[in-house]
Order: C-alpha cells, then sequence, then structure tokens
C-alpha cells in the first residue's frame, strides 16, 4: 500500500512538472515570435535610418569642382599660407571630397574620425599626396635654396558643408591628435 502511495505521488509530481513545463515552452515560444518581430521591426527602422543617413549626405551643390573654405581649430594643423585657407572641394555623384594642401610633410596621414576609430582593425587612413605650392598667380613657391616647396596635401571625405566634424591626424612623431573641422563657402570653379 505504501509502494502505491508513493507511485501516485511520484506520477502526480511528474505530471504537475510536466503541465508546468509545457506551459513554460508554449510562452517562451510567444516570447520568441514578439522578439522575432521586434527584432524585423528594428531591421526596418534601421534600413530607414540608413536611407535617411544617404539621402542627408547626398551633396547640397550639383557635381563639379568648387574652391571651398577649410577651417581647423588648430593653428599647427591647417591649410597651406599661399591657399588663404582654401582647398579644391570636388563633388561626384553627390559624394564631396576636398582637397587640401598642408605647409608641410609633418602630418603623415589623416583619418576622416576620432583616434579611437582610426585605432580601430580596417580602418583605412587617408594617404598623403605630394603638392607643389604654387602663388596666386600659378607660379612655383620656391625654399631657401630655390627648389619648389613641395608638401603633403590630402583628399578628405566631406560629410556636410557648414558643419563640423571630426578628422584625426598623426604626424611624423607617431602621435595622434583629434581635431575638428569644416568646409564652408563653395564657389564653382570656373
Amino acid at each position: 500500500m505504501l509502494r502505491k502511495r508513493l507511485m501516485t505521488l511520484a506520477l502526480a509530481v511528474v505530471m504537475t512538472v510536466s503541465v508546468f513545463t509545457g506551459c513554460g515552452s508554449k510562452d517562451d515560444s510567444k516570447t520568441s515570435r514578439s522578439e522575432s518581430k521586434k527584432t524585423e521591426q528594428q531591421k526596418s527602422d534601421a534600413k530607414k535610418e540608413k536611407a535617411a543617413e544617404k539621402e542627408e549626405t547626398k551633396a547640397p551643390i550639383e557635381d563639379g569642382t568648387y574652391t571651398a573654405e577649410f577651417k581647423t581649430d588648430s593653428s599647427m594643423f591647417h591649410v597651406n599660407d599661399a591657399y588663404d585657407d582654401k582647398g579644391t572641394l570636388t563633388v561626384k555623384d553627390g559624394k564631396m571630397t576636398i582637397h587640401i594642401s598642408l605647409v608641410s610633410k609633418n602630418i603623415v596621414n589623416l583619418f576622416p574620425g576620432t583616434i579611437k576609430d582610426a585605432k580601430k582593425k580596417g580602418a583605412k587612413l587617408l594617404q598623403p599626396t605630394t603638392d607643389t605650392i604654387t602663388d596666386e598667380n600659378g607660379n612655383v613657391v620656391t625654399d631657401i635654396e630655390g627648389k619648389p616647396k613641395e608638401v603633403y596635401g590630402f583628399d578628405v571625405p566631406v560629410p556636410a558643408l557648414d558643419k563640423e566634424f571630426d578628422l584625426a591626424l598623426i604626424g611624423t612623431k607617431g602621435k595622434w591628435y583629434n581635431h575638428k573641422v569644416s568646409v564652408s563657402n563653395p564657389v564653382k570653379a570656373e
């Protein structure tokens, strides 16, 4: 008789556990379905945001070549004095890039973003070009020895006009610096 009672009790416990476990899995499936719907909604929202960003990052001016002001937050990092804080802004397929000639070859790379982003694996640094400085009349500027003055130049992506954006740089000594820059007042080149 004791054995019969123990078997009945064990069977009751097993049935109770299976009922609660069964209910739990039903609730979990409902939860996972609703989470799946949320995830799909979040993906859809993210796609819409990216599309809106692409639309916003389209250049507000037509494709072509312009002269534009390039301002920085530093007296040590700026466009060559011969160019009066200006660079050549190129707009192609709605994307803007400004070519700037610096004052020397002491800045070896730029990065559109912050130092933190520049140090991430796979970050693509902007490579310099070697630019020969000319004056407002198109004459080549020479150094003390009479050689053409050569400096580094960079093609910097411009996310928007008249708005500051981050630009990190690294110098010849291997030290990184964060800067805020802006591009404004584009004038169509003739």
